[in-house]
């Protein structure tokens, strides 16, 4: 047997190491004591977790909760920011539309009529039709037949197309069923004009006082139907007339080709100033 005090080879059954002279009997006893007094390590494959893997688990935690309340912060900022940026494009479709208008004003001497009809008198084609070639859509309108109403069959063809800038992109259904927000306000006072065309020198209260066209989010126009907003009947800001996705303004292209957010809240009376061509009404601002 070895001695547990000096490891050296002694005789069995001895009490006394003859080598360190040690008593091997209160040798092995202090030994078990200090053994048992140590920390017990884990082994390998043991179910209790280790030091290190407790903080990495509990900065992993942390991570996550900041993470989430992080995310929490910031998706109200990234939703504002891109409702912003939908608002700038709408903004922008409208910009084009007036351009076109001007384009055509520079062409045929007005602006398009807001309908043309037929010889017995019927709606047949709406002003954003006669648009097209002046908005890179040539191709489309040149499968478009003038002959025949704009929702017949030949012409449903062309008019199931989508016109991205006859689209808001704030719309919660996208463009799809071809409904457009953008309409023209209709009238004898109005800049467009129900069956002929008005130039830009009929608008004698001045083409930045009056509004051409404007938003109205639940209008259920198709872009290429001859229909829009009469003068004199829904002018008045609301979800029923002039409104739009954009929470607390609506867009207004005017008559120079600039494009103003007006307030859900303008007053009624300003509107329909805005809405004349030579009404001399006092709109303060404009």
């Amino acid at each position: 047997m070895d001695c547990p005090a000096c490891a050296e080879t002694i005789p069995n059954g001895a009490t006394i190491c003859p080598c360190c002279k040690s008593d091997i009997a209160a040798f092995s006893q202090e030994a078990a004591e200090e053994r048992a007094s140590r920390p017990r390590k884990n082994k390998p494959g043991g179910s209790k977790a280790t030091p290190l893997v407790l903080i990495l688990g509990g900065a992993v935690a942390a991570l996550l909760l900041c993470g989430g309340v992080l995310l929490a912060l910031l998706l109200p900022a990234v939703q504002q920011a891109r409702e912003a940026a939908r608002r700038a494009q709408c903004a922008n479709n409208l910009r084009q539309i007036g351009l076109a208008l001007h384009n055509y004003h520079d062409v045929y001497g007005t602006f398009p009529p807001a309908v043309t009809y037929s010889a017995d008198g019927k709606p047949m084609h709406s002003w954003r039709v006669l648009l097209l070639p002046f908005l890179d859509q040539q191709a489309m309108y040149a499968q478009y037949n003038f002959a025949e109403p704009w929702d017949s069959p030949a012409n449903s063809v062309v008019t199931s197309r989508i016109v991205p800038t006859f689209a808001c992109p704030s719309h919660p259904n996208g463009p799809s069923g071809g409904h457009t927000p953008y309409v023209a306000l209709v009238g004898p006072q109005a800049a467009f004009h129900p069956n002929k065309g008005m130039a830009i020198k009929d608008m004698r209260d001045g083409p930045s006082r009056t509004i051409m066209v404007v938003e109205a989010r639940n209008s259920g126009i198709h872009w290429a139907e001859p229909r829009d907003f009469s003068v004199g009947s829904p002018v008045t800001p609301g979800v029923t007339g002039m409104s739009s996705w954009h929470a607390g303004v609506f867009a207004a292209l005017f008559g120079d080709g600039s494009v103003r957010l007006l307030l859900d809240g303008m007053s009624p009376a300003d509107l329909e100033g805005l809405s004349t061509i030579d009404g001399g009404e006092d709109v303060p601002g404009y």
